[in-house]
């Protein structure tokens, strides 16, 4: 017998013991029994009401950041279509003669949007 064939021989056998192997790993692993698993643990949190000082100074940070959109009477903000860079309208963006709405956004507001971490 020639080396090659007994390497051949020796090759199909190994392989055919594996193929055996991993039908049997494969079927007991199918057919574990469900109370053998493990339950899914879920966490729960309750969460926690924020201090009165920390509202307040929540209130004052997003009244910073709201600027001249002062409340109203009724705290609705009194925000105008002014107040907003892009005017977004029923405008064709899709065709190969569209265009995208007309506004002002500054470089700033655009590497904002892509530096933030949402």
């Amino acid at each position: 017998m020639k080396l090659s064939q007994l390497k051949t021989i020796v090759k199909d056998a190994v392989k055919e013991a594996i193929q055996e192997e991993m039908k049997d790993i494969l079927l007991e692993a199918v057919r574990v029994p469900k109370t053998s698993v493990q339950p899914i643990v879920q966490e729960k949190v309750t969460p926690q009401p924020l201090p009165q000082a920390d509202k307040a100074q929540l209130r004052e940070n997003m009244m910073n950041v709201l600027g001249g959109m002062m409340p109203g009477a009724n705290g609705t903000l009194n925000a105008t279509s002014a107040d907003v860079p892009l005017q977004v309208g029923s405008g064709d963006t899709t065709s190969p003669n569209g265009s995208l709405p007309q506004g002002n956004v500054s470089m700033d507001q655009i590497m904002g949007l892509m530096n933030s971490k949402g």
